[in-house]
């Protein structure tokens, strides 16, 4: 089993990084291994609406958001973190998620049903639960069952060194592993019994208004 841990920071190495590392070594002790995926600093563009996506299965703007979808269906479970930029998630991980997600709903993809997510946040001080809450709308459209901790999966500190001494935020990631990887493993032992997977009937969309 494997786990992609998607670094959505513009710090390659920083304080997202640090908890998500955390997260990533409590995964490896329990048998399961770990990728660590950096979305970038260059410009990453929003979602334009141009649906041509539908049956590509991938975006129709080339770059690390292809790079992810084309890495994503090896996965088993994922784990996106962002930091916190005006108490919300970076702008950079929401264009990205925003895209990704999309041109897998749009174009018939298959590589998120049914694998759990979690969203790791870090912050210097405020903004980590609306953050927290803003990720996991996501793994929720996406019929991703989300993987939480004891408490809400926030670091704090504006430093790695600073996030190392946030003992209770670093023990939330280390939980968070834990729970992923218990997840996984009965995952995996549902399906070896023939535990079959809910069925995928054709999506109904309703818009709120009708035509007299």
């Amino acid at each position: 089993m494997k786990v992609l841990l998607v670094n959505g920071s513009p710090h390659k190495e920083g304080c997202t990084y640090t908890a998500l590392c955390a997260v990533s070594g409590v995964l490896n002790q329990n048998g399961i291994d770990t990728d660590l995926f950096w979305i970038g600093k260059k410009p990453l563009s929003g979602c334009t609406a141009c649906r041509q996506c539908t049956g590509l299965n991938r975006c129709v703007f080339d770059d690390s958001v292809n790079e992810f979808l084309e890495l994503a269906g090896d996965y088993d479970g994922f784990v996106f973190g962002t930091p916190v930029h005006w108490a919300g998630a970076s702008g950079a991980i929401t264009s990205f998620l925003d895209r990704a997600f999309y041109a897998d709903l749009n174009g018939g993809g298959n590589r998120f049903f049914l694998k759990p997510a979690a969203a790791v946040v870090s912050a210097r001080r405020a903004g980590t639960t609306a953050t927290w809450d803003q990720m996991n709308k996501y793994f929720g459209l996406m019929q991703m069952p989300i993987i939480t901790s004891r408490y809400w999966n926030m670091v704090h500190g504006t430093t790695p060194e600073e996030v190392r001494q946030d003992l209770e935020g670093m023990q939330t990631m280390e939980f968070l592993g834990h729970n992923m990887a218990y997840f996984l493993k009965c995952k995996e032992v549902g399906s070896k019994l023939g535990i079959p997977i809910p069925p995928r009937d054709p999506f109904v969309y309703t818009n709120f208004i009708r035509e007299e």
